[in-house]
């Protein structure tokens, strides 16, 4: 269902439980919410409900929990193709150079996006949204990155918004053109650079298309000198800046980020006790992708102790893509964040809320329930809210209210 066929939210949501800020230990029993405009009018326990509100509409929750929307704070959801017989190949033993001659890699998938128009890629990218919101996400992050010139880039980017307006979902688009080397620039990775900060970034900054600049900043990526110089130029625009950094190894990625307020890192499996101290001390968020760690079979686990013993603040996310994480499911990944993380129900609960929406810059729109804020949530038929992260293969979800709209699970979407 788009926004534009969503009946209005309007009214008084009765019979529920609330968790406002999406912490079991602030919880409202037998609460309500009033939404008036799109907006949150008030909410608290049902007993309290003013009179002033109690003749409008009432929308019975049939005693579901209601939570913030949940923020899907990394994904990469507009790219062409798939690369499954990738992965079939490498199930079979296949190496990266192999797959690499047979057509694989990111190479096939910026192939296949530059190839596909606007109407194609919103129609793919479509198909991987819809799940994602039938799982109470209410606002997302779109990076670009398989397009590596100025008019794929911008054609990513432009597809991105154009589902926020059809969904009625809040995208924020990162502009990820330093995400690989396209082979038409092999050997000359400095050039590329300058492509993308010289050309790519001003023009589609004026555009009004970035929200975001992103980068992949490892030995297979792009080096820190490389990663400055993008940093460097999304400043220039008035851009804030977060990275992919640490996946593979250390090269002091998360700390580059922190230097420049980034607001977030993201991966992370091999950072540092100073990488973790940059990041506190600059409030950039660790933004958590035990998707891409369970894909890629990795066996080196996130500082989580260190994370915690400096107080960052820890975001969980799909990183949606067709290489590493070709998950829809960020309930999944919160029960990957507990599982194979050994995070806490309450840490991957603040993960795809609170801690996703400051990784996102909107801690101010999303990410919390409060008088004012757009009426943006998730109806849970669950007993404990403890069951959002132990659930895998089941969403419980039974409706969600998106830009102050009424989408039902269970209606043609």
């Amino acid at each position: 269902m788009k926004l534009f066929d969503a009946p209005s939210a309007d009214g008084v949501w009765h019979r529920c439980h609330l968790l406002p800020e999406a912490d079991p230990a602030r919880e409202i029993r037998d609460a309500a919410v009033v939404v008036e405009h799109g907006r949150i009018a008030w909410l608290g326990a049902e007993s309290a409900l003013p009179a002033a509100y109690r003749s409008l509409p009432h929308h019975d929750a049939d005693g579901a929990w209601i939570t913030p929307g949940l923020v899907d704070c990394h994904t990469h959801l507009v790219y062409g193709g798939q690369r499954a017989d990738e992965f079939a190949m490498r199930l079979s033993g296949a190496g990266y150079e192999e797959i690499a001659r047979a057509g694989g890699g990111i190479v096939s998938t910026v192939r296949a996006t530059r190839e596909a128009d606007e109407a194609t890629l919103f129609a793919q990218a479509a198909a991987r949204l819809e799940p994602l919101l039938a799982e109470g996400v209410t606002a997302i992050e779109i990076k670009s990155g398989y397009g590596l010139t100025l008019e794929a880039e911008r054609k990513q980017l432009r597809v991105a918004r154009q589902l926020g307006k059809a969904y009625g979902v809040s995208v924020h688009t990162t502009f990820l053109g330093a995400h690989a080397l396209p082979p038409e620039y092999a050997g000359r990775a400095d050039d590329y650079i300058d492509l993308v900060c010289n050309t790519m970034l001003p023009a589609l900054a004026a555009e009004k298309l970035v929200d975001a600049v992103d980068a992949f900043c490892e030995g297979i990526g792009f080096s820190i000198a490389q990663t400055t110089r993008v940093f460097e130029a999304a400043t220039r625009h008035g851009l804030p800046v977060k990275l992919h950094a640490e996946q593979l190894s250390n090269l002091g990625g998360a700390a580059l980020a922190a230097r420049y307020k980034g607001l977030s890192a993201d991966h992370l499996e091999h950072l540092d006790e100073a990488g973790v101290a940059a990041m506190a001390e600059a409030g950039t968020v660790a933004v958590l992708l035990p998707g891409a760690y369970y894909f890629l079979r990795d066996t080196n686990l996130p500082p989580l102790a260190l994370l915690r013993q400096y107080g960052v603040p820890m975001a969980i996310s799909t990183d949606h893509n067709p290489g590493t994480s070709p998950t829809t499911s960020l309930l999944l990944m919160m029960n990957m964040g507990c599982t194979l993380f050994r995070m806490t129900v309450p840490e991957v609960l603040a993960g795809v809320t609170t801690h996703a929406a400051r990784a996102l810059g909107a801690a101010d729109r999303h990410g919390l329930l409060a008088v004012g804020r757009a009426a943006d949530f998730a109806l849970w038929q669950v007993a404990s809210s403890a069951e959002l992260a132990y659930w895998f293969g089941r969403n419980p979800c039974a409706a969600v209210v998106r830009q102050g709209r009424v989408f039902r699970n269970g209606d043609r979407r």
